[in-house]
């Protein structure tokens, strides 16, 4: 097994790496970092939760502390584009964590909050820049920063940038900074318009993954509960009553639907947070850290907000409605079991929803529809013993009996 100093990192960067509790590199960290430190281009193909924001900020972190210079006013020496506000602050949280012995300055642009603070910090100059696109655009319309100084450009979570719009941003973008940089590229899939947005902008990349391409780990149990769309707060809520269960994410494909199964939830005496995008920064940050603190155990996100989640711990994921593309699917359930511990999806899945069903099952190549349970045959709720009668929560309602995806899905 190979080590951080295997891989040729300083001494100022692994002195970091060990305070924060590290002691073995990630697969993708492994496999990128050298190719960083080489100063190559990098496509990487990592989902959330390998460990690959170091496997690109490290070595951007030794290249710039190597090279010594000062940033002029208003430009940066290193770019970080990420899709979401979380995600962006999270990024800087691990910039600062691991140069905590290096003089390097870094600092975030994001969308939602106040311009002012974010123009003060860009006078002077930055070693890195961590931004959103959208504000980031913003910034260079008004002369706040220049970018046609950054050495290196890193375009995390491509493939949620691509569903939120951001390509043409990105691309007017990349088209400020020198065509010297380093150009390193992470994403979770690797749909054509991703191929040809890294044909762009990256020269002769090293292409480095670290897992297969969308296959939930094994140590996920899987189950599918059959319900129609109307009695699927009322089998949730059922779901969620359950003591045992731990910390949980509860996914929904809309802003508005978070808010209504959040709503229901609390009437139902289980408070829950919810977070999507029409939430201010603060109402976002308070929510994530209620959660991260166990102060609130249920979160309810839309999958645009949860790219910026990274929370150990989370027992139990809830699918409320099956995502669309059969990707997320694999990326929502990859927020339990992590590190090395064992975690439980629960996809609520109506009828009109059986075609997303079969568009996962093909992903994961794993047969899902196979023959339900009959009621009453001993299947147990998720959660609850064997043969326990579930609880009436709606009047004439059938039962509604989990089907586990096989534990090697």
């Amino acid at each position: 097994m190979k080590t951080f100093s295997d891989l040729g990192l300083a001494e100022s960067l692994l002195r970091a790496i060990a305070a924060e509790g590290y002691e073995a590199p990630t697969a993708i960290q492994a496999a990128a970092i050298p190719h960083g430190l080489a100063g190559e281009d990098v496509l990487g193909i990592a989902q959330t939760g390998t460990g690959k924001t170091a496997a690109f900020v490290l070595p951007m972190l030794q290249r710039l502390a190597a090279e010594g210079r000062k940033p002029e006013p208003r430009t940066c020496r290193a770019l970080i584009l990420a899709p979401t506000r979380e995600l962006a602050a999270q990024i800087l949280d691990c910039i600062r964590a691991y140069g905590r012995f290096l003089k390097l300055g870094s600092t975030l642009v994001v969308g939602g909050v106040k311009a002012g603070p974010q123009i003060k910090a860009l006078a002077s100059g930055v070693d890195v820049l961590v931004a959103t696109p959208g504000r980031l655009l913003d910034h260079m319309g008004e002369g706040v920063v220049r970018i046609d100084t950054a050495r290196v450009v890193v375009l995390d979570e491509a493939d949620q940038m691509l569903d939120l719009g951001f390509f043409p941003a990105i691309r007017r973008i990349m088209a400020k900074t020198p065509k010297t940089r380093q150009t390193q590229l992470f994403s979770a899939t690797m749909p054509d318009q991703i191929r040809a947005l890294a044909a762009d902008f990256l020269k002769s990349p090293k292409e480095v993954r670290a897992t297969p391409v969308s296959r939930p780990v094994e140590r996920i149990d899987q189950r599918v509960i059959e319900t129609p769309a109307e009695e699927k707060r009322a089998v949730l809520t059922e779901i969620l009553r359950n003591e045992a269960l731990g910390r949980t994410i509860v996914f929904t494909r809309t802003k508005h639907g978070a808010d209504r199964v959040a709503k229901h939830l609390a009437q139902a005496g289980l408070p829950a947070a919810a977070i999507h995008g029409n939430k201010s920064q603060n109402q976002r940050i308070r929510a994530l850290e209620a959660f991260k603190s166990a102060e609130t155990r249920i979160l309810v996100a839309t999958d645009i907000a949860a790219r910026g989640i990274d929370v150990d711990g989370v027992e139990h994921v809830v699918n409320f409605e099956l995502p669309n593309v059969p990707e997320v699917y694999v990326h929502r359930i990859g927020r339990t079991a992590r590190a090395g511990a064992t975690g439980i999806a629960i996809s609520l899945c109506d009828p009109m929803e059986r075609k997303l069903l079969r568009d996962i099952e093909r992903l994961i190549g794993k047969s899902l529809l196979q023959a339900s349970p009959a009621p009453g045959n001993g299947t147990a709720r998720p959660g609850k013993p064997e043969g326990s009668k579930p609880a009436s929560t709606r009047r004439r309602r059938r039962k509604h009996s989990p089907r586990r995806i096989s534990d090697a899905a």
